[in-house]
C-alpha cells in the first residue's frame, strides 16, 4: 500500500498528542513496508512498540480530559480499553505464528480514521480551551510533568 504522509487533517491541535499519533503513521508505513512474512523481526518490534505505545498514550491522553474536566472521559476509555484489547488479541496471534502484518496496519488505519479524527476531535476543544490552566500549575506545568510521568525512559 501506499506510504501515508502525516497532513494537518490529521491534527487535533494538542501539538504533544499530535506527535504521538505521528507514531500511529510511522507503525503503519513501517508495517506496510514489511509485509512478506519473512520480515517477522519488524511486525514483532512493531507489535511490541505499539502496546508500550497504547498504554502510555492512552493513560497520559485520559489524565489530560480528566484534567481538563471532559466529561466523556469513561466513553473514551471504554474505546482505549477496547482497541488494547484488539492489539493484545494480534500480538497472540503473531506469538502462535500467524502472520498479522496486515491486520495490525488495517486496525492502524481504521483507528486513525475513526477514533483520532473522530473521538480525539470532540475532547481537543475542551482541552484547548483548558490547556492555559493546566500548563500554568506549579512543579513546571501540569503537561510537562505528565510528559515525564508517562514518557520518561
Amino acid at each position: 500500500m501506499p506510504q501515508i504522509q502525516w497532513t494537518r487533517e490529521l491534527e487535533i491541535g494538542i501539538g504533544v498528542i499530535d506527535g504521538q499519533h505521528r507514531r500511529i503513521v510511522d507503525y503503519i508505513n513501517t508495517l506496510d513496508a514489511s509485509e512478506s512474512e519473512a520480515d517477522r523481526a519488524t511486525v514483532a518490534r512493531v507489535l511490541g512498540d505499539l502496546i508500550d505505545y497504547t498504554y502510555s498514550h492512552f493513560a497520559f491522553e485520559e489524565a489530560l480530559m480528566e484534567e481538563a474536566g471532559y466529561e466523556y472521559l469513561s466513553v473514551h476509555q471504554k474505546t482505549h480499553q477496547a482497541f488494547v484489547a484488539r492489539v493484545n488479541a494480534l500480538k497472540q496471534r503473531f506469538d502462535d505464528g500467524e502472520n498479522v502484518a496486515a491486520d495490525v496496519a488495517e486496525l492502524l488505519r481504521t483507528w486513525l480514521i475513526s477514533h483520532i479524527m473522530s473521538d480525539d476531535n470532540s475532547y481537543a476543544p475542551i482541552v484547548r480551551e483548558k490547556m492555559p490552566r493546566i500548563e500554568s500549575k506549579e512543579q513546571g506545568g501540569w503537561l510537562g510533568r505528565m510528559v515525564r510521568r508517562f514518557f520518561a525512559g
